[in-house]
This record gives structure tokens, sequence and C-alpha cells, in this order.
């Protein structure tokens, strides 16, 4: 007998430029191998930023996907580019649990789901999970990409406490909480010590073959000894802060060591290039690092089997968690530069794979 679930996710084509893409629509795809009928319900496509409709093509028919009423507060509902925070609490589409609570209940009236299942990020997901489940009774299953609440984030005290309690109920009513790094399993087991052991599951990221089928390297334009390396995805000012990398970078031009016939480094739909672009200037490296825009799914792809290494960066405050992408990385099977603390979840899965590049 097919069995049904709700699955609440802001990340869904065609939203472009987050890999949380990635791990929903291949639960979608394949739940239906295992008995489940996966019923989608995201927010409309006004709320994205950036869309690619590329990988619409992939949600196969037996996934429905409905999508509710949902604005970003920094861009919908700013005035000269600023806004009340309340706005914005517990994150900028607060509004997408307006339109996601009738929506739901709709859906839940009328296909009958057997569970409902939602992801974060985004914190109004769990919030709409929560939600629903608590006026239908029906269970509910949290997906945690990346630990929710760490102790020094978010940095707002007002978003923070509205990830502590969000987070608080998530433990506290799901049936099942389901994380990605075995360190964030093991800091909700600390943290929740009332919370059945059971209760944790850990399902990692991974690759999906299908999506590497048939797609070849790109042709390189310049062969011979210039090495080239890929950053692949959004670079954060913290927790991939890549300023002791391009002073490295900086001291090696200067000692004449490397230059732009021997190095090239792509960093690739950044979505933090302004921050990135003053960090290349300040160095002096503009001739060795590139920021390059986003590309459809299939290119990245493209762009890391063709590259002569890939980039890691992970800080020691995130040593709980593991970069989607690394796991593509490793289907791509180029080399790996991890800058990242080698006591870190990020830096363990790649030593039990026999990769010591790690800095």
């Amino acid at each position: 007998m097919v069995k049904r679930v709700l699955m609440i996710a802001y990340h869904f084509p065609p939203l472009q430029g987050s890999s949380g893409i990635q791990r929903t629509l291949r639960f979608a795809q394949h739940l239906p191998q295992f008995g489940w009928q996966p019923i989608i319900l995201t927010a409309n496509t006004k709320a994205y930023e950036n869309v690619n409709s590329a990988q619409l093509s992939e949600v196969i028919d037996q996934v429905s996907v409905y999508r509710s009423f949902a604005l970003d507060t920094a861009r919908h509902l700013s005035i000269l580019k600023r806004y009340p925070r309340i706005l914005a609490v517990p994150d900028r589409w607060i509004t997408w649990w307006l339109g996601s609570i009738p929506k739901g209940l709709y859906l839940i009236r009328t296909l009958k789901p057997d569970v409902i299942w939602s992801t974060f990020p985004i914190a109004t997901a769990h919030l709409i999970g929560y939600t629903l489940s608590r006026i239908t009774g029906l269970p509910w299953v949290t997906d945690f990409r990346d630990p929710m609440v760490q102790p020094d984030y978010p940095p707002n005290p007002l978003v923070y406490r509205s990830y502590q309690w969000i987070e608080q109920q998530a433990i506290r009513y799901s049936a099942h909480t389901i994380v990605t790094t075995p360190g964030t399993k093991k800091d909700y087991i600390q943290r929740f010590p009332t919370i059945p052991e059971s209760r944790f599951r850990l399902i990692e990221n991974g690759y999906d073959e299908l999506s590497f089928s048939g797609v070849l390297p790109q042709q390189r334009a310049q062969q011979g000894k210039q090495l080239i390396l890929i950053h692949s995805g959004i670079i954060y000012s913290s927790e991939r802060d890549p300023t002791l990398f391009f002073e490295a970078l900086s001291d090696l031009l200067r000692e004449k060591r490397v230059s732009s016939d021997s190095l090239k480094i792509i960093l690739r739909a950044t979505y933090n290039d302004n921050y990135l672009q003053q960090l290349i200037k300040r160095y002096e490296i503009e001739s060795i690092v590139s920021l390059a825009p986003p590309i459809s799914y299939k290119e990245a792809i493209a762009e890391m089997l063709s590259a002569d290494g890939l980039l890691i960066l992970q800080a020691s405050n995130c040593n709980n968690q593991i970069p989607a992408k690394l796991y593509e990385y490793l289907r791509a099977q180029r080399p790996i530069l991890a800058l990242t603390d080698p006591a870190g979840d990020t830096a363990q899965k790649l030593q039990n794979l026999g990769i010591n590049t790690i800095v």
C-alpha cells in the first residue's frame, strides 16, 4: 500500500544557488521506490532571488509540487533596503508560514498524507511543520541539514531565541529527527538528554549518479602548466572565510612561486562577491583569483570534472557540518584541497577516505 508524505521545503527547483535543493529533490525522486508518494509544499517562485528552470524537468510525474504565498522581507517589505527586524523572525521568509498553513491544511484534508516532513534551513519550514502537525495530529519528521542553534549562531539575540524555541519544539514533538553528520547527532543527543537516542537518525548527504550521467568534462581553453582550482558554491564571510587562504596566495605571488601562467582559482557562484572582491583587491591577487557567476547544475558538475583540483572551505565554527558539495566533489574524483579544522566532521570524512590534503 502506497503511503504519502507531505514534504515542506523552501529550497526546491527552480531556486538556484543552494545545494539543499538536491537533498529534497533526490528524496522526492527516490521515495516512490520505497512505497512513499511525495507531496511537495514549497514557496512560490516570487520568494526566490535567483531561479533556473533547468532542474524542473527532474521533478518526475509522481511528485506533486504545490507552492504557497511567500515573500522575501529583504526584497519585498523593505524601504530603502531597511526593514524592521520583527518582519524577519525567524527568517526573511516568515510570510511563507502565513501562506503554507491554509495550503498545508487543504493538502492534508484532500490528499491525506501519513506523515509530515520538513527540512532546515529555512527555519520557517520547521515552523510550518510544527503548526500543521499540532493542528492535525499527524506524525512529524524533522530534517536538519545543519545544526540549528550553536553557541554563537544566530548572532542576533531575537533571531537566536526564535531559533532556540523552534529547535526545541522540533526535537520534542517530532517522531524522528534526521541529521546529516555524526557531530550533529552527538551534539543533539547531549543537548537533549531526555529524548531517546533512537529518535535521532543519521542520513548523510550524497550525490545522485543520474546527475553525472552523460556529463563530460569541459574542454580546457588553455592546456599546459596552469593549475585550475575550483570552489563551487556559497562562500560565507565567517563560516567559509577565505582570508588566510588569500593571504597565503598573496605571499606566493610576491615570492614569485606562482603566477597567472601557473595558477588559476575560480570561485563559482559565491553569492558574496562584493565582500570577496574587496579581499581579492586587498591582497592583490586579481591575476590568479576570479569570481564567476552561477551556472546550471549540470554545467557546475562539468566544471568540477574538468578542474585540476576542488576547494573546500569550512571553518571550525562548523565542525559539526559537512558541505553538501563535498559529496559531489568526491564523485567528480578530482583532487581535493580542504581548508578546514582537522578535528571537524569535514576533515574526518576526507581522512576516512584516505584524503589528507587538509590545511
